[in-house]
């Protein structure tokens, strides 16, 4: 039986990095799921240089193509990008407008993204799902974003554990983890509660 190999993609530019530490989080989740997965991690901002001459003059270098190789030839792949004006990074584009146009289809792929509010969160579905829809990939159902104010929160974990359950699903070709409602509180009593602090 071969090992499956999952592939990581993280376009955070700094270190640390809040992108980093999702595609980490999302990462561990996997693995829970699918003990004894091969994990490469492609940290974008170390091949940046490549990837725009890969742009220019239309040859990816031996680093970058190894990169390349590990995302092709995964049997899933986590995507994660901070969303900088209302969309993914221009790195993370650039990354993959030199993959294969072919190469994504059918793949097992995770999207999640950070950014300084919640009010990104939306870009995960009129970016980057599109983005793989269009490249062909098999995108699970489950996005993860984070903002500050999620480092912590119970409801970050949730969604994690949600979206590594389903990718790991689609990689393994098994039926994907069914979500279970969560308890709706009717905004009228939403509102009583703030009222009396």
């Amino acid at each position: 039986m071969n090992t499956l190999k999952l592939a990581v993609v993280s376009a955070g530019l700094s270190t640390p990095s809040s992108t980093r530490l999702l595609a980490d989080r999302l990462t561990e989740a996997v693995r829970k799921h699918l003990p004894g997965v091969e994990v490469h991690l492609v940290e974008l901002r170390d091949v940046a240089t490549d990837i725009a001459h890969n742009l220019t003059n239309g040859f990816a270098s031996p680093k970058l193509q190894a990169e390349l190789d590990a995302v092709t030839g995964a049997d899933g792949v986590i995507a994660v990008t901070p969303i900088f004006t209302a969309s993914y990074s221009g790195l993370f584009k650039s990354f993959f407008d030199v993959v294969d146009p072919e190469a994504l289809v059918g793949k097992p792929v995770l999207i999640g993204a950070t950014g300084g509010s919640a009010r990104h969160s939306l870009a995960l579905e009129f970016a980057l799902r599109p983005l793989f829809a269009y490249l062909r990939a098999t995108v699970a159902p489950t996005a993860v974003f984070a903002a500050p104010e999620d480092w912590g929160a119970d409801g970050l974990a949730k969604r994690i554990d949600q979206a590594a359950g389903e990718l790991a699903a689609l990689v393994d070709n098994r039926p994907a983890p069914v979500r279970t409602a969560e308890a709706v509180i009717p905004f009228e009593e939403q509102l009583a509660a703030l009222r009396k602090r």
